[in-house]
């Protein structure tokens, strides 16, 4: 049985995190979030220490240490900007690190992270859960299987429609949040690349709090994306049928429907980190690279 430490308890994500360290028959001993309500905890680990003061976190853990219980691996489900240093944190304590992404904002916080994983020889993990998803799986298969140079077009439209909330909390801030096309783009385009090729052409066409579009072009792929929380941007359809959020993705002019199987998939991703499978930060450099040129407006040829 492994021991965890999870930063971020109050988080939207930190429940699947809490259900995947369960599920794969492991403990969580310590958690940490600025917001106290985090009544979750009971579901899943009420003999947890909870703190909201990263001191007082910190503390504890070398206390525990010291005392001869080793914390095995720290979660991290804090706000994008706090990745980075809670990434360290967990590293300098002797963890390994599962982290969420964005897994940082920047390319060269990565270079940074790997000098440490050398130097503590300890592991920095992501969760990239799309790449598990069964139906994905099987369209990589089918691609790669495909005669060598095929081109396909594809076109991406997401919009979760957001509330005045959002400007308000560090989600809204480009500085804290890396911007649209991170905070929820990320793992599209990540799961674009793994599957059509790295990319040989970005142009930004959009990029606001609200919206962000743009051409792609990969190297078995010719992708036109649209992201976005603004719900005046929701089809008719959608805003008659009372839903907030709208997601379509076509290959080649045909659906492509992957919006079942998603329950499972972080106790998959931690099965795979605890048997030393999973996928390790390195995997997430050509996203991060991806979205921080889209937020800098900067076009990839």
């Amino acid at each position: 049985m492994k021991n965890f430490a999870l930063i971020g308890a109050g988080g939207y994500i930190a429940p699947r995190h809490m259900k995947a360290i369960k599920d794969t028959g492991n403990n969580l001993i310590a958690a940490l979030d600025k917001n106290d309500s985090v009544g979750i905890l009971d579901s899943y680990f009420p003999e947890a220490d909870f703190f909201t003061e990263f001191e007082r976190f910190d503390r504890h853990i070398e206390k525990q240490k010291r005392k001869g219980i080793k914390t095995d691996f720290v979660s991290v489900c804090s706000p994008n900007y706090l990745h980075d240093a809670h990434i360290r944190f967990g590293l300098r304590i002797g963890a390994n690190v599962i982290c969420e992404k964005p897994i940082v904002l920047n390319p060269w916080n990565i270079d940074a992270l790997a000098e440490i994983e050398k130097e503590t020889g300890n592991r920095i993990f992501t969760i990239l859960q799309l790449r598990l998803h069964p139906a994905i799986i099987a369209l990589k298969e089918k691609i790669a299987d495909e005669p060598v140079g095929k081109k396909h077009q594809i076109n991406l439209d997401y919009i979760t429609s957001r509330g005045h909330w959002y400007y308000t909390s560090w989600k809204g801030d480009v500085q804290k949040s890396g911007g649209i096309a991170t905070n929820i783009g990320v793992h599209f385009f990540d799961m674009l690349m793994w599957i059509f090729g790295d990319v040989k052409e970005n142009i930004v066409t959009q990029h606001s709090k609200e919206t962000a579009s743009g051409n792609l072009e990969l190297e078995n792929a010719s992708v036109k994306w649209r992201l976005s929380i603004d719900y005046n941007t929701l089809p008719a359809e959608v805003k008659a049928a009372g839903k907030r959020t709208y997601r379509a993705l076509t290959i080649d002019g045909e659906s492509f429907e992957f919006s079942e199987g998603f329950t499972e998939l972080h106790t998959k991703s931690y099965e795979q980190i605890i048997a030393g499978n999973g996928f390790p930060m390195m995997e997430t450099r050509k996203a991060i690279e991806l979205v921080h040129a889209i937020r800098n407006k900067e076009s990839i040829r």
